[in-house]
């Protein structure tokens, strides 16, 4: 039985000057996976992720989201699709606390009078939401949904993200690097929310240089290299040397494209 993807490119073209970025490049993310993007430096996948989730807009080629195709000209036309990205920097507010960084850009405003015409926020409501999607990923070691995102440890940050994340996306989650910069402990934490918001039936993809970590938590692994998708492996048929040795041009391919879906 033939599943359609969620979310899929075709030979996306991205130039900057004499540079191209992707070549002619395709990608396709199925319902309820954790699909890993690996390739070496400048291999093309920031620019990859950038063309699905709207912050780039491709030269050529077309991406589709359930099956309609879509044409996203920024990152909040993606938002308000359902495609929520958790950057590497986790593009937070440090001065602001952890309700208003879930809320950023999509405060909920008074009923009435208050919210309509003084823009007054609904700040109980908010911090009510904020708790129960942090209890909800088991993050609520916070203490204090009010206190300063510039307070917390790294791993705390990352749960805020991609407390943010689950809490929006309602179709597909883009990470990435999420464990970049995190010690042992709380990389664990940050694995444990992966599998934890896949378990709620949203795909995800993970970009990620570290392979240990893509191999634990990956359904399948689409590796990038000079531009364009060069293979997509099954983590339980292929050793993490093959895959770094095909991410690297030290091993040709395989010859087809690893899709339990078709």
């Amino acid at each position: 039985m033939s599943v359609q993807p969620i979310l899929s490119a075709k030979g996306l073209v991205k130039r900057y000057g004499r540079v191209t970025a992707l070549d002619h490049a395709d990608f396709e993310l199925y319902p309820g996976e954790v699909l890993a993007v690996i390739g070496d430096n400048g291999a093309g996948k920031s620019s990859l992720i950038k063309a699905v989730s709207g912050a780039t807009i491709p030269d050529s080629g077309d991406v589709w989201l359930d099956g309609e195709k879509v044409d996203f000209h920024s990152p909040m036309e993606a938002r308000d699709s359902g495609i929520e990205t958790v950057y590497q920097n986790l593009a937070l507010s440090p001065a602001l606390s952890i309700a208003d960084n879930l809320f950023l850009g999509r405060e909920i405003r008074k009923e009435g009078v208050l919210g309509k015409w003084f823009r007054m926020l609904d700040r109980p409501k908010m911090q009510q939401f904020a708790r129960d999607k942090l209890s909800e990923l088991g993050l609520m070691t916070i203490q204090n949904i009010d206190q300063a995102v510039e307070t917390l440890s790294g791993g705390q940050r990352q749960g805020v993200a991609v407390a943010r994340a689950a809490a929006f996306g309602s179709r597909v989650i883009i990470m990435d690097e999420p464990t970049a910069a995190l010690g042992v402990k709380e990389s664990r934490k940050v694995l444990e929310l992966i599998q934890d918001v896949k378990s709620r039936g949203t795909p995800i993809v993970l970009i990620s240089h570290n392979m240990p970590h893509v191999f634990e938590v990956a359904d399948r692994i689409h590796i990038h290299r000079l531009g364009k998708r060069c293979a997509v492996v099954d983590p339980k048929t292929i050793s993490m040397s093959d895959a770094v040795a095909i991410m690297t041009g030290a091993m040709d391919p395989p010859n087809d494209v690893y899709n339990p879906y078709t």
